[in-house]
């Protein structure tokens, strides 16, 4: 298994006969993606790349059996063009485009709500399942089929965490770049609970950076609803408040969204955290033999195992001596409560009365 795509996905490109779309659209058919067909307004009727163009995704997904979408559109038409991708029925969208307004992404999340699609991006690498199908600008000579799934808001760190992984022998399931917009598609709880879902995933790398809310949320998520071992990097550790890195949703305001932060959501979530993204890779190589280690043993191969108590456990723990210590014994002997003693008469006594001479 794997999630969002594989071999028998039915591919579509938007924006199928300009440059990006023409290049990339070679690219993914090398590969060996399911590329069946293009869109390019005005241009239907025609063959590119050997492949047919469309005047709408409509007409497309009707002729192709369609249900993903790359979407290589320059930024003002962008929106418009996942919009209508989900009114065609489109089941996944991704959307590699760079610098789409805000405003444009806040009107496609509000239809995104009500429909079945799932939109990764905008500004976004894409996603890729080794050797079956890749859906954006990856390289694909960098991947390799395996058990690490990786989610990551940073491409180039994308990249680093996959390059790692082939390196050291564990391949990936699925990656998913799923960009660094401040509004944007799929976040990480999104793809965290389709990884928890997917039996090859044996581990998940998780990549992300200053800004926003998202690595909290995640971290919440994984303390509650996910049982495999998780690695954790958050770029951004000396960036200036204030001050934009890289990605428009890479910005430290109002005193939130700071690396410390997230990696202190992520720490008491027990997950393991790095602070190099050269670590990412031997992190993850580290926990998945602890994994299958316990497993042989018989003992439950669960993350949960390797996690530090959490702060309500350890403060209930201590407080049970004290607790202990206050009440004093539970109860007498037996005997003592079978036969209790009878009070003594209280007689006054002297300083020498009832001593044995």
């Amino acid at each position: 298994m794997s999630i969002l795509v594989n071999r028998n996905t039915r591919v579509i490109c938007q924006g199928f006969t300009g440059k990006q779309g023409t290049f990339h659209s070679e690219a993914a058919l090398a590969y060996g993606t399911k590329l069946v067909g293009g869109v390019t307004p005005g241009r239907g009727g025609q063959q590119h790349l050997g492949l047919p163009v469309f005047d709408t995704v409509r007409e497309a997904v009707r002729a192709t059996g369609a249900t993903a979408s790359m979407i290589y559109v320059p930024a003002a038409g962008a929106a418009d063009s996942i919009l209508e991708a989900v009114d065609a029925g489109i089941e996944l969208a991704v959307c590699i485009t760079e610098g789409v307004p805000v405003n444009d992404m806040v009107r496609v999340r509000a239809v995104l709500a009500g429909s079945a699609t799932r939109l990764v991006g905008p500004n976004c690498p894409g996603v890729i399942t080794p050797e079956e199908c890749k859906i954006g600008i990856m390289p694909g000579f960098i991947h390799k089929k395996g058990s690490v799934g990786i989610v990551s808001r940073s491409g180039t760190l994308t990249y680093e965490a996959v390059f790692q992984t082939t390196h050291i022998g564990l391949g990936q399931s699925t990656c998913v770049g799923i960009g660094g917009d401040p509004v944007r598609g799929m976040n990480f709880v999104d793809v965290l609970e389709l990884f928890q879902r997917d039996p090859r995933t044996e581990g998940i790398i998780l990549v992300g950076e200053i800004g926003g809310s998202d690595e909290e949320a995640a971290a919440h998520y994984i303390r509650r609803f996910v049982a495999k071992p998780v690695v954790a990097y958050v770029a951004g550790v000396t960036a200036p408040a204030g001050k934009r890195m890289g990605h428009a949703g890479a910005i430290v305001a109002g005193g939130k969204g700071t690396a410390a932060d997230k990696y202190a959501a992520f720490e008491a979530a027990g997950v393991r955290t790095v602070k190099s993204p050269a670590e990412l890779g031997t992190a993850m190589n580290e926990l998945l033999r602890q994994r299958r280690s316990r497993a042989r043993r018989g003992a439950p191969a669960r993350a949960p195992a390797t996690r530090p108590a959490s702060a309500g456990a350890k403060a209930l723990k201590a407080a049970r001596p004290a607790r202990r210590a206050v009440a004093g014994p539970k109860s007498r002997p037996a005997a003592a409560r079978r036969f209790p003693a009878r009070k003594a008469a209280r007689t006054p006594q002297g300083p020498t009365q009832g001593r044995r001479r």
